[in-house]
């Protein structure tokens, strides 16, 4: 063959009862039906006779001697890919220009010359398209065998709902962030991967290897990256090595690969994919192989070949906006885990002669490892009888600034914080929540970020007035933890969750000297248990704040972050972007933790969940809240040998008299605020649920309960198992449910 040939072949669909048959083939020694997915073998068999040899997806495969009367069929041709490479792939509305260059990349530099490409639409809808592509295959000037196989609907029907062609299914084409446009429901993932088996039936017998390799991918071998002079270097050719060796199949592994971003009014080409993933890249596996090794019951599927071994491996890479046609990557992909690769830019460089949309540099100064100023942000809401105690223990271990958001607080509070602002302890602010139209502490955050004392800050974290910094190493003070993490720019500090220590009542008193009681260091459930809150050096490694951790990560960067956990170990670049809480891999508690005590005591909590929340404020801190979060297993008075330097401080607050006498107008407020609501029945109620024995038994029960349990709340465990004695390897569980508490 010394010039470009082109082909359109139909598919032969028909009804064969209730079935329906997508193709029929004769082979010249018998006939091969083709049946859609779901079709029962058993009922087909008496439809048609003849022997299944196997299944694709559901989709049984008959072999015949003779064909039932009035069956159509077409012919098979193995002649026209004898000697051939040859790629099997689908086309989801790629335009010619695309076509070309994948094909015309392929027959260069791995030596493919023959393609089937079964295309998505309807039969006979892209006319053009086959008469462009005739024209632009001649002025290739490449010997390509290039067949394109259309389908008709199924039964024939014009108004059969578009799921139901064989092409088609009705989900969404693979990723949450893209929809299928109801009118076009072409983009969406294949139904019937027997395609496959289909070419091998009609074109493919005599073929030299064969691969499923679609028009959005890209064979890959390093010595493309050098332009046209790399076509003779290229030495994992998976034609070749597929030919080599017919008895078994080269596996294919690909990488998704995006553009950072495509020029306006252009259509993505392979070109503008100079990205991939570094955090969790996205896999596909599909094969190559020599049609001489197939026995009859080796049937070809999407990702795999049945009854044959791996061989020799080879790689490629799926460009997701040819794929999924968008100019934007944030469409497909989160923006922030996107990083260049140096062999996508050489391919689109040195092959394709593009010049692509580069990410934009970005220069992060290097921090001074002997500057250590840290800074706290954090929101209150009528948190009055707490806040010296915070404060004077931060203080105490080394937090020189605090920056504190407050709204709609009516026990003094916002008084207090206006009093420590004149006498230069704190940085005061209103939450601006309404005016930007956000949850309080998501507005109070981006507020942040733009306040001089955020910015000048080494170090910053964001977190709440019952969240303490308990460090665990040296005198327990911020410089001894940074030093212990050496280089590191950001530390993971894991909630400890300290329960109520059975204190029903309020008192004012040292919440750290009152609550002893915990959950024990391995309590992987419920996932809050593990939330984190990270300090983090404020150098640019991301865009902005975030409840648990920076957010917006600038992924040029990404190989910049040293981020360790709790016991000074590195965290995996899979939890750069994205993670909030530590799991069984990454908690660790050697170097720091943070107790967090979110329900204090029962009557303290009557007034939390009065107050709301105010990140999650669309949720109830009912039962199920107190369930999760009172946890009182084990004992840790770690923090406790701070109390001396942490009293010395709040004594020094308390020696003011104004801040004295807010203290305790705060403290009386509290105890109001309380009365008041005991004397509601609703709330008397709920305060006999919490301080009842059932309760109390629970926290300490924790270890023996699945994450459902948490879920469905402290009811769903049965008298028997809450009062019986259990073995330590006991466990209990509920049946799933998406309400959430």
């Amino acid at each position: 063959m010394s010039e470009a040939k082109f082909l359109i072949r139909s598919l032969c669909p028909s009804s064969i009862g209730a079935f329906t048959a997508l193709d029929t083939v004769s082979t010249g020694t018998g006939y091969s039906i083709f049946f859609a997915r779901n079709t029962d073998e058993k009922l087909a068999h008496e439809g048609v006779g003849g022997t299944c040899i196997g299944s694709v997806n559901g989709a049984p495969i008959f072999s015949l001697e003779q064909l039932p009367e009035g069956l159509s069929h077409a012919s098979a041709e193995p002649e026209l890919f004898a000697g051939l490479n040859v790629a099997i792939a689908t086309r989801n509305g790629e335009p010619v220009d695309t076509v070309i260059d994948w094909l015309t990349y392929h027959y260069d530099y791995f030596g493919m010359n023959g393609a089937i490409i079964f295309n998505r639409g309807p039969e006979g809808h892209d006319a053009k398209f086959m008469t462009r592509l005739e024209k632009a295959l001649a002025k290739t000037k490449r010997a390509l065998q290039v067949v394109v196989v259309e389908s008709a609907l199924p039964l024939g029907a014009d108004d059969m709902p578009h799921e139901h062609h064989p092409w088609c299914v009705s989900e969404a084409p693979g990723h949450d962030r893209m929809e299928v446009p109801e009118s076009d429901p072409w983009f969406s993932p294949l139904s019937e991967a027997s395609i496959y088996e289909i070419a091998r039936s009609r074109f493919l017998e005599k073929a030299r290897a064969i691969t499923n390799l679609d028009i959005c991918d890209l064979l890959y071998d390093p010595a493309v990256r050098e332009g046209p002079k790399g076509a003779a270097k290229v030495t994992k050719n998976p034609f070749n090595m597929a030919a080599a060796t017919p008895e078994k199949m080269v596996q294919l592994q690909g990488v998704h690969c995006y553009p950072w971003r495509v020029r306006k009014n252009t259509d993505p080409n392979f070109a503008d994919h100079i990205c991939i993933q570094f955090d969790r890249p996205k896999l596909r596996t599909r094969w190559c192989i020599s049609p001489r090794g197939l026995a009859a019951n080796s049937l070809l599927k999407y990702r795999r070949i049945s009854d044959v071994s791996v061989g020799e491996t080879a790689n490629f890479f799926r460009c997701m906006a040819i794929r999924h046609p968008v100019q934007q990557s944030s469409k497909i992909v989160p923006k922030t885990s996107l990083i260049e690769a140096r062999e996508l830019i050489d391919i689109s460089e040195n092959v394709f002669k593009f010049k692509p949309v580069r990410a934009p540099k970005v220069a992060v100064p290097t921090p001074d490892p002997n500057t250590t100023r840290t800074a706290i942000v954090t929101t209150m809401k009528n948190e009055g009888p707490f806040i010296l105690e915070w404060i004077a223990y931060h203080q105490a271990i080394g937090v020189k600034d605090f920056l504190v958001y407050t709204n709609d607080c009516d026990d003094g509070t916002d008084t207090m914080f206006d009093l420590l602002q004149e006498r230069g302890i704190v940085q005061h602010r209103q939450n601006p929540f309404k005016e930007m139209e956000l949850k309080p502490q998501h507005a109070a955050l981006q507020a942040a970020e733009g306040e001089a004392m955020m910015q000048n800050a080494d170090w910053i974290i964001c977190m709440d007035v019952d969240e303490f910094i308990n460090i665990k190493v040296g005198d327990g003070h911020l410089r001894d933890l940074y030093n212990a993490v050496g280089d590191a720019n950001m530390i993971s500090c894991t909630w400890r969750l300290f329960g109520n220590s059975n204190l029903d009542h309020f008192k004012d008193d040292y919440t750290i000297r009152m609550h002893k009681n915990c959950a024990h260091e391995f309590t992987p459930k419920p996932h809050q248990a593990w939330g984190f809150k990270t300090l983090f050096r404020n150098c640019g490694l991301f865009k902005k704040f975030g409840v648990h951790r920076p957010k917006g990560l600038r992924p040029q960067l990404w190989d910049q972050i040293n981020w360790v956990n709790g016991s000074g170990k590195p965290l995996p670049k899979s939890e750069f972007r994205s993670s909030w809480r530590s799991t069984v891999e990454t908690y660790g508690y050697d170097l720091v933790s943070l107790n967090h005590y979110a329900v204090r005591n029962a009557a303290s909590f009557l007034v939390k969940r009065d107050r709301g929340r105010v990140n999650h404020v669309d949720r109830d801190q009912g039962e199920a809240y107190w369930f999760r979060m009172n946890n009182n297993a084990t004992e840790d008075v770690s923090i406790q040998r701070q109390i001396p330097a942490m009293e010395e401080r709040f004594k020094q607050l308390m020696s003011d008299p104004e801040i004295a006498a807010l203290h305790h107008k705060c403290v009386a407020a509290h105890e109001a605020k309380i009365k008041t609501l005991m004397e509601m029945p609703a709330q008397q109620e709920f305060y006999g649920i919490l301080t009842g024995e059932r309760m109390k038994k629970l926290s300490e029960m924790h270890q023996y309960f699945g994450a459902n349990v948490f879920l469905r709340g402290p009811q769903s465990v049965p008298d028997d198992v809450i009062w019986a004695d259990h073995p330590d390897d006991f466990q209990f569980t509920v049946a799933r449910t998406t309400t959430q508490h």
